[in-house]
């Protein structure tokens, strides 16, 4: 059974989103303000690294980590410059 979870987190003044769609092959697709700017498909429940660029000046390249499963999903952001991987928190819808 296919279900979508959804996480957020803002960073440098830019809004990350990543929703995973669990199931036999999970989808992790990532939106910043709003705008889906990539996404990955896995084979299993192995976490999946996903690039994004955030349009600052000079544009900021960060990866979101998603873990499907097993278990419950969870998301984090590496950020380039700062070295620590940041929660995405989980959204309720």
């Amino acid at each position: 059974m296919r279900r979508r979870h959804h996480f957020h987190i803002d960073y440098l003044g830019h809004s990350v989103s990543a929703t995973v769609q669990t199931g036999h092959r999970p989808v992790v697709e990532i939106l910043v303000d709003g705008k889906e700017t990539n996404h990955a498909t896995a084979r299993d429940d192995g976490p999946v690294t996903v690039p994004v660029e955030l349009p600052t000046d000079p544009p900021t390249t960060v990866t979101v980590r998603a873990t499907p499963g097993p278990g419950a999903p969870r998301c984090l952001l590496l950020a380039t410059a700062d070295g620590e991987p940041l929660e995405m928190a989980p959204r309720p819808y």
